[in-house]
């Protein structure tokens, strides 16, 4: 999988991890993926959640020991 852009939010909490996706986001092209690196826990449901609202696709989540990666494709 080609990742386009890399965001690393270890250490934030929410709202931070969205909010920087949020933005990261609106400087890439349809299609791209945007891969997020977080330590928050509830970032998994924060991401479904923005997925849903955002119409962005949630590609991928997994844990990897206390990190969260979440991969989005920008719609």
């Amino acid at each position: 999988m080609h990742i386009d852009k890399d965001l690393d939010t270890r250490g934030l909490n929410c709202p931070l991890p969205i909010l920087k996706a949020k933005k990261a986001l609106t400087d890439m092209h349809a299609g791209q993926l945007l891969r997020v690196t977080a330590t928050d826990a509830g970032s998994v449901r924060d991401f479904q959640a923005f997925a849903k609202q955002t119409g962005n696709e949630l590609v991928e989540q997994q844990t990897q020991g206390s990190e969260f990666i979440h991969i989005l494709r920008r719609r």
